[in-house]
């Protein structure tokens, strides 16, 4: 694996984005609990997505829809009969894997997309492509594995009945079509948006926060008379790379791709994705999909309920058809680490966008034994936390604090020193340029306010 990607799983760890969930215990193959800096991080990408896209809108309202459905949702939505990957074990070490995974792996040049079970079988026995885990050449058949997690609803026994996590949350929002049709002033065009958990069974190794089995989607349908789609999916398009810029990914490291039409979903007619360059190469992060009206209209099939919409002035009666940006949360906390990490000389940093970086200021005394100058730095933390989101840290010496804030993103460091106590000025350093400035503590707040925007 690329020595990057291993310096920011390193990195992740040690200053709290994100650890190996149930390590205690030796772990749990692909999935990671994110730690208090995570969080923060985590929770900063969602506001900023859901005021981008919801709150600085009219026509994009939100929800929270329940993660359980009842199971005649995903049936009538396609996932329990479509919903699959191809699967191979190694009978001697029990590795489950991909079969196309497997292949691309040790063939990056072989187009495996689409092939039946079959071919990716003949191409696997061919090459003789042997278990990455074991050095094995001992494999099942490849088979069909539906990615939807299955559950049971009900404490006993035989009364259980069999239900679904959810493997995506597009569903929640077409149940609930009619009900905010009904509960708002919101006319077609207009948009249902939701951020969630999602679960799929997938088995795909060591890609980080990539690829997990539980993860976060934000998400949004945007429903649409239907011959105005091309032009919604171009406008969505653009505004989606537009907030990815505005979270600070670097454009180089972005690209649109569309899928091909064995790629596609069952439920889409176009789909493309924002692509970003990990050290393990170009994956998907955002996509933008062209659902037609085929999932209103299989609700409407299978629940025996109308979901058609009337146009209020033109009276026209029709099923709206849909345009769905998704993105990934969950692995978009690992896209801005590998993006935002550098190395400058000696240190390490993660150039993070001020707007979502953790701590936007950590407030430092210069030495922790003198009382006046730890009470004055405390008042100073305590009163910045009413504007921002603080650290404080006294601990070991002023370097290796800035070091330490330097790995986790935080812009500015903001120290109490002896000259503090003799002229109410603090020193400001910048994060990216080190750079340092005394600024008055009485104009603090309006100099580090006008610095993040």
């Amino acid at each position: 694996m690329d020595d990057k990607f291993q310096k920011v799983v390193a990195l992740a760890k040690r200053r709290g984005f994100a650890f190996p969930s149930s390590d205690l215990y030796g772990g749990m193959a692909n999935t990671w609990d994110l730690g208090p800096v995570g969080t923060l991080l985590k929770n900063n990408l969602r506001d900023s997505w859901w005021k981008f896209f919801v709150l600085d809108r009219e026509d994009i309202v939100g929800i929270d829809a329940s993660i359980f459905l009842n199971p005649k949702v995903w049936e009538a939505s396609g996932h329990v009969a479509g919903f699959t990957d191809a699967l191979i074990d190694c009978r001697n070490c029990k590795n489950r894997t991909r079969a196309d995974h497997l292949i691309e792996d040790v063939l990056p040049d072989k187009k495996v997309e689409g092939l039946t079970t079959q071919q990716l079988d003949e191409i696997i026995k061919e090459h003789e492509i042997k278990c990455p885990k074991c050095g094995a050449f001992d494999w099942t058949p490849v088979r069909q594995f539906n990615l939807l997690f299955e559950t049971s609803i009900g404490i006993i026994e035989g009364d259980k009945s069999k239900s679904y996590l959810r493997g995506e949350i597009a569903q929640g929002i077409f149940l609930n079509f009619k009900n905010v049709l009904d509960t708002t002033r919101v006319k077609v065009p207009f948009g249902i948006a939701q951020q969630g958990k999602a679960f799929r069974n997938e088995i795909t190794m060591g890609q980080f926060l990539h690829r997990t089995l539980e993860f976060d989607l934000m998400e949004f349908e945007y429903f649409i008379q239907p011959d105005n789609w091309e032009k919604t999916y171009e406008y969505f398009r653009d505004q989606m790379m537009g907030w990815a810029k505005r979270i600070g990914l670097r454009e180089e490291n972005l690209q649109w791709r569309e899928h091909e039409e064995f790629e596609r979903s069952h439920y889409s007619t176009k789909t493309m994705d924002i692509e970003y360059q990990y050290p393990f190469g170009w994956k998907e992060i955002f996509g933008i999909a062209y659902r037609t009206d085929f999932d209103l209209k299989n609700h409407a099939e299978h629940s025996g309920k109308d979901l058609s919409y009337t146009d209020p002035v033109t009276n026209e009666k029709y099923i709206p058809h849909v345009v769905e940006p998704t993105f990934g949360l969950s692995r978009l906390v690992g896209v801005v680490l590998f993006d935002a990490y550098a190395e400058d000389g000696e240190r390490v940093v993660l150039k993070l966008h001020p707007t979502i970086a953790p701590y936007k200021v950590a407030v430092f005394p210069l030495v922790k034994n003198k009382e006046e100058v730890t009470s004055k730095a405390r008042a100073l933390f305590e009163s910045l936390q009413k504007k921002f989101v603080v650290a404080y840290d006294d601990r070991g010496n002023i370097g290796k604090r800035y070091l330490s804030q330097d790995e986790i993103g935080t812009p500015y460091c903001v120290t109490i020193d002896y000259q503090t106590l003799e002229d109410n000025t603090v020193t400001v350093r910048d994060r990216d340029t080190t750079q340092q400035e005394r600024v008055s503590i009485d104009t603090l707040e309006e100099y580090i306010t006008a610095k993040l925007i």
